[in-house]
């Protein structure tokens, strides 16, 4: 198969190393070799975090600029700031719900509007999907499962060959009991809104 290169973004405690995780067992599962790097930053801060998966037979886990077929953005800033990964042909699914930096909150810093954020990615890649991820999580039962809402987005593009079935799978049986319920459904509520806002 032709290697596959996703980038996933995030701010600290939003999920990402979790969604990173699934889809590596879901792809393993499905037989297809996996690579998987993390970037932490100052994630317990609410730093940026950043990890690469590159499904198929790679020599490295590294994806360089222009090089992500796919970023998955769990932030639309943070979606921005990591545009550079992608190419004009690349997929971006990105979260449209802010979550400003703690300079924001103090006066020290002003977050831009995000239509005019989500405006700049359109502008440099081929398609993109562009919603509300946080409600959705929060409409499944807890805004922790935002990250299987962006699992879920990614899973209906039908870019990955990793099966909704496998991913659900993998999601039952790596994930705790008590919040099982909850991801499945934002994982399904993600897979219907992947369809949605594609240009």
């Amino acid at each position: 198969m032709d290697m596959i290169r996703i980038v996933i973004v995030a701010v600290g405690g939003q999920g990402n190393l979790l969604a990173s995780h699934l889809l590596g067992e879901a792809a393993l599962a499905h037989g297809i070799p996996v690579q998987i790097s993390e970037i932490h930053g100052m994630a317990q801060r609410g730093g940026v975090v950043e990890s690469s998966i590159v499904l198929g037979n790679a020599r490295s886990n590294i994806i360089s600029p222009g090089e992500a077929d796919v970023l998955l953005g769990f932030e639309p800033l943070e979606s921005l700031r990591d545009i550079g990964k992608c190419n004009k042909n690349s997929l971006v699914i990105s979260n449209t719900a802010p979550l400003p930096p703690f300079t924001v909150s103090i006066g020290m810093g002003v977050y831009p509007p995000v239509d005019e954020t989500i405006n700049l990615i359109r502008a440099k890649v081929r398609k993109t999907i562009a919603f509300d991820a946080s409600s959705l999580a929060r409409q499944a039962g807890t805004l922790l499962s935002l990250n299987m809402v962006m699992l879920g987005a990614l899973a209906k593009t039908g870019l990955i060959p990793v099966s909704e079935a496998m991913l659900k799978q993998t999601i039952s049986e790596k994930t705790k009991r008590a919040f099982l319920e909850m991801n499945l459904k934002a994982f399904e509520l993600g897979y219907a809104a992947g369809s949605r806002d594609i240009h």
